[in-house]
């Protein structure tokens, strides 16, 4: 195309079909995972093992990064006294692996969530109390697990017991075991997935700075880059906050190295808690910057001045006659009235939270239904309700769209056989319920916001709560597991097999390539048992 546009002296474009794009953009959730879990009778969790294969596509750039932040969140939300991981990367010819949201953590919430409603039928206990049996206490924190991370804050029942509270657990538990008494052909499964993540973990830096202008409007200069997350809005209330400037005066640059020397961009959900920061320190250096320049214009002692938010002036505390808009202070100013910040956390954030899906499985057809979805996250402080909720919705229909419907396909030669979407499903709106959104805000201490992110957590909650509820909806036939999405050929295909007697053993040999050493050893569970 760059020769193409050189020859012509004129812009070239190159428009790919829906297939070139299914064949050469990136795939993401290139795993198999095998996975142990060590648990005494009394359901306290020992150990940890997890052998993992990632696939990394053709060309082995971030596919072969990705397994290892799967490695990096296999603690999750627990109190694991061992873990042993390990990571064999293959490259096939088949598309690239990248990153898709989560990159990695979702995948590692799947393997520690689907095993731990695993122990929990294997010893008849409920899946909330065996979790609860087990997660780190709040007193914990902060947490350095054993993968090598330090968790900054955390309450983690609080999300689970407000989840179980809000979709009604007992209720609905009450209700399958009525369904199952009286032979009901449609299913209730009720799934439970508690996560933790990691947020800004690829760079905990970033630029702000911001502007005021004779028209008494402001512009916001920052170093993330806005792609329909809400930053407009989210700085412009920073900004106000401080300054009390209007929302609607305040306008956001990004993404233009002409105008914004230095930045980090969008990704691993680091806008607020890191861009944000830096547009309050850049606020709070032109409200310094105002404060004295206000001190003078005025022939009043610095100390008196203050910064009236809900007038949007600058003035002498208590003397309404001696102030100043901003309009009049920024016209006034011998230079252009603005400050720069840049703000580093020095380390990631570790947003967390609970979902519950409940869903109804067609034992004659295997067609599951998403019936209802409570999401409680804790992204630490909230800003603005709204956009979070937001981030909620897109994050719970990602996590059922790959939970229930989508799946990428190739045949024995490696031709791509799902490369439109009549044959790659997506879910819409109508094959989704009215979500449920919670919060529980439990301040990070590495930024002056206690911000974490919530742009990828509720796709990392929900893909394994809505899966473990599919197959809670089949678990009294004998299935014990179902690989992701459940289609309903595959569930139909289990419900069939578990009624001819032949039910699927969930457990699959790993690669010759991992060896056999094991996690646990029999000394350290009887000590676990007192015995």
């Amino acid at each position: 195309m760059t020769k193409a546009a050189r020859d012509l002296g004129r812009p070239v474009v190159w428009i790919p079909t829906r297939s070139e794009d299914m064949h050469t953009l990136t795939h993401s959730r290139g795993q198999i995972q095998y996975v142990e879990l060590g648990c005494t009778s009394a359901g306290k969790f020992t150990g940890l093992r997890v052998r993992l294969v990632g696939d990394a596509g053709a060309y082995p750039t971030i596919g072969t990064f990705l397994p290892g932040g799967t490695r990096r969140m296999s603690q999750g939300t627990y109190d694991f006294p061992a873990i042993q991981f390990d990571v064999a990367v293959g490259v096939t010819n088949t598309t690239p692996m990248g990153a898709y949201r989560g990159a990695g953590r979702p995948e590692a919430t799947a393997l520690v969530e689907r095993i731990v409603d695993q122990a929990a039928h294997e010893l008849g206990i409920d899946p909330i109390e065996l979790r609860e049996r087990n997660l780190l206490g709040d007193d914990r924190f902060p947490f350095r697990t054993l993968t090598g991370n330090l968790y900054d804050s955390g309450r983690y029942t609080l999300p689970l017991h407000t989840a179980a509270d809000a979709v009604g657990y007992a209720t609905l538990r009450a209700e399958q075991q009525v369904r199952r008494a009286r032979g009901d052909r449609r299913a209730l499964g009720i799934g439970v997935a508690v996560y933790v993540e990691i947020t800004a973990g690829g760079g905990s830096s970033e630029y702000g700075a911001l502007e005021v202008h004779a028209d008494g409007s402001a512009t916001v200069f920052a170093g993330t880059s806005a792609h329909g997350q809400g930053h407009q809005t989210a700085y412009a209330m920073l900004v106000s906050a401080q300054t009390g400037i209007a929302v609607d005066r305040i306008t956001l640059v990004d993404g233009d190295t002409d105008r914004v020397p230095r930045g980090g961009g969008t990704g691993g959900s680091r806008s607020l808690q890191l861009g944000g920061s830096a547009v309050a320190g850049a606020t709070d250096a032109l409200v310094i910057k105002a404060k004295h320049l206000a001190a003078t214009l005025l022939e009043a002692s610095l100390d008196d001045i203050v910064v009236d938010n809900t007038r949007g002036t600058v003035g002498v505390a208590g003397v309404p006659s001696s102030e100043l808009t901003w309009a009049q202070l920024a016209a006034r100013s011998p230079e252009p009235l603005s400050a720069d910040f840049i703000f580093d956390q020095g380390g990631a954030s570790f947003p967390f939270g609970a979902h519950i899906a409940v869903v109804e499985v067609d034992l004659d057809t295997g067609h599951v239904t998403l019936l209802r979805h409570v999401a409680v996250d804790d992204c630490g402080t909230v800003l603005n309700p709204v956009l979070v909720e937001g981030q909620q919705h897109g994050g719970v229909a990602a996590g059922a769209g790959q939970t229930l419907y989508e799946e990428v396909r190739y045949d024995a030669n490696g031709n791509l056989l799902t490369a439109n979407f009549a044959d790659y499903c997506i879910a819409s709106s109508a094959d989704l319920p009215s979500f449920e959104p919670h919060s529980t805000e439990t301040p990070s201490p590495l930024n002056p916001l206690g911000a974490k992110g919530i742009g990828e957590a509720s796709t990392i909650g929900s893909t394994p709560a809505i899966q473990n509820a599919v197959i809670d909806a089949v678990a009294h036939l004998g299935i014990r597991h179902l690989d992701m999405p459940c289609t309903p050929m595959r569930v139909w295909s289990a419900v069939r097999d578990a009624a001819a007697g032949t039910p699927a053993d969930p457990w699959r040999e790993p690669p010759a390539v991992f060896g056999s050493d094991a996690v646990v050893d029999e000394a350290a569970i009887d000590a676990a048992e007192g015995v």
